[in-house]
């Protein structure tokens, strides 16, 4: 997966079960947090940080999305204990994190990474981290998402 690349379409279930298709959010910048589990210390701390500062990210007009190999159900009592504002997706199978090059160094799971779509549903970054114990800083990511409108 290469930045200036078409994002690879997907459709993954959400922690209500409903379908969530990439493609149907063309036209909107889209930003998929990868992590790799549902409350581990680092990725809690990781999408509380997104939380906290929601108002910066709805700012960017981006639609954004985290994606682990958790269940919906998973999924569902996380995001309600952490009172998260955006969809988490289920990749129970692995995938998309196949698709996007976002594999861990832990068996089935995600590595942690940030892949920012822009409108034209083309990649403008794809950072991964190599040790998934250190996490983006939300100033890095909006930088990113700021960037997807110069193009």
């Amino acid at each position: 997966m290469k930045v200036g690349e078409k994002a690879p379409d997907f459709t993954l279930n959400d922690s209500d079960g409903k379908d969530w298709t990439l493609s149907e959010h063309l036209g909107e910048k889209v930003v998929l947090l990868f992590y790799p589990a549902d409350n581990s210390p680092v990725c809690t701390a990781q999408l509380c940080s997104v939380r906290d500062n929601w108002e910066e990210y709805s700012e960017t007009g981006a639609t954004v999305v985290g994606i682990s190999t958790d269940s919906p159900e998973s999924h569902k009592l996380f995001a309600k204990d952490n009172n998260f504002p955006f969809k988490l997706l289920a990749d129970t199978n692995g995938k998309v994190i196949d698709k996007y090059g976002v594999k861990s160094w832990i068996p089935g799971k995600s590595a942690r990474a940030v892949v920012v779509i822009d409108k034209e549903g083309i990649i403008r970054s794809h950072e991964v981290q190599s040790l998934s114990m250190f996490r983006p800083s939300d100033e890095e990511v909006l930088i990113e998402i700021g960037k997807a409108d110069s193009f």
